[in-house]
């Protein structure tokens, strides 16, 4: 009985030991073999084209590193979970990935509410988490191993109110917003106080749910208003089908929204009802940057189609995670973490990105304006206190083009107006 026992305490002693480790102290195998990179994300859900795109840029990226022979001689392994778009599957296969699969690092999600749920397993294990795309301010605040390489909410809200404001002259918006969605719940909330502080009226506010077909009832209410602009911060599946329903009730007024519309879907749902709206992004297609124009180039060979946002803040993900592995020398977990807390104007496709002692990335916005299957460059909007992007970079030679005319020729956009 006493030998039982003493078997089980070690047994015992044993396994709470190896938790504890993976836990506290992150990985402890030597800096040899692969790195091991987890990339989570909704690749067959409502947002399926979200995950793909951020997917193809992780994997252009780490194949391009490997091909430069890797990290200190060690190769990159990405090592893919699908979420289906839901906040419990997130936080699973995250988990999943911490504890069986032992990665390093991690990448994901899109959707601020799947980074939610999944952030605090990261955090918990101490592996390091970079978020390619999830904006709302709540995400970082996770914990101290939990970034991102996008800029986040309160900014992208502020964007889309002095672009209204300024460049639009609106004064009264009507906001239209997804009532269960972390992310446009946010982008509601920011771009309400920044356009109200400079003097706007919001004359009304309406809210559906993601899967909501029928929109005749807020969009009523909407033209009821006279709004000069119509704010609609969600995901490109809802959106497409609000735009033809407010073209079908006759709404004049503009919609704008942020970088939830980058899909090559919402084309294929909105069709030209798009036309003259606008949106927040993270780049434009068509800037002349050498460097975005070579990613470009080699992602449509790759996949046959031009990169959304999406595809370029993955693939700046895997760059800014693997600038950071050379720098710490190591991906034992509390020195990765602290060398992508120092990352300083790394030159990523999206723009220089910094990171803030919130653990988010510092960095312009480009406005992208809707017409005719495309997105054509309007202008630049930095940062408050921010010096603005170079001239090179500020003005893109021709209006983006989208997957789903990839290979039409664009007609020229205009010259790059005065950074707001």
């Amino acid at each position: 009985m006493k030998r039982t026992l003493f078997a089980l305490f070690l047994i015992t002693t044993l396994l709470v030991g190896l938790a504890c480790e993976r836990r506290g102290g992150g990985t402890t195998a030597s800096d040899t073999g692969p790195i091991l990179v987890g990339y989570y994300g909704d690749l067959s859900g409502r947002t399926s084209s979200f995950g793909q795109s951020t997917k193809n840029g992780v994997e252009m990226a780490a194949d391009e590193l490997n091909k430069a022979g890797g990290i200190d001689g060690r190769t990159i392994q990405i090592i893919t979970e699908d979420d289906q778009g839901e906040p419990n599957k997130a936080a699973t296969v995250v988990t999943k990935l911490i504890n069986q699969d032992k990665v390093h690092a991690i990448l994901g999600e899109v959707a601020s509410s799947n980074s939610l749920a999944a952030a605090p397993k990261a955090q918990e294990a101490k592996v390091p988490m970079i978020s390619p795309s999830s904006t709302n301010p709540a995400v970082t605040q996770v914990g101290d191993y939990i970034f991102r390489v996008c800029f986040i909410d309160p900014f992208q809200g502020e964007v889309m109110a002095k672009f209204s404001a300024n460049n639009l002259k609106a004064k009264r918006a009507a906001i239209l917003y997804d009532f269960n969605s972390d992310y446009s719940r946010g982008l509601f909330q920011f771009f309400k106080r920044s356009f109200t502080g400079m003097g706007g009226q919001i004359v009304t506010e309406q809210s559906y749910t993601q899967g909501d077909r029928d929109f005749s009832g807020q969009l009523t209410a909407i033209r009821s208003a006279s709004p000069d602009v119509i704010y609609v911060p969600g995901y490109y599946g809802e959106v497409g089908v609000i735009s033809n329903q407010a073209k079908q009730l006759g709404i004049k007024a503009p919609l704008l929204g942020g970088d939830g519309w980058d899909a090559p879907q919402l084309w294929e749902l909105g069709g030209a009802s798009l036309n003259g709206n606008y949106i927040s992004n993270h780049y434009s297609v068509d800037d002349p940057s050498p460097a975005i124009q070579k990613f470009v180039a080699d992602y449509k060979a790759r996949f046959n189609i031009l990169p959304d946002a999406l595809a370029a803040l993955g693939y700046d993900s895997m760059k800014v995670l693997a600038d950071a592995i050379k720098r710490a020398g190591t991906t034992e977990s509390a020195k990765l973490r602290d060398a992508i807390a120092q990352t300083r104007d790394f030159p990523g496709v999206t723009g220089k990105i910094t990171i803030d002692g919130d653990r988010n990335a510092v960095k312009p916005a480009v406005v992208l304006k809707l017409q005719d299957l495309k997105f054509v460059y309007e202008t630049t909007i930095s940062p408050e206190g921010s010096a603005p992007p170079a001239t090179s970079s500020a003005a893109p030679a021709s209006g983006a083009t989208t997957a789903a005319t990839a290979g039409t020729a664009a007609p020229p956009a205009k010259a790059a107006s005065p950074t707001n």
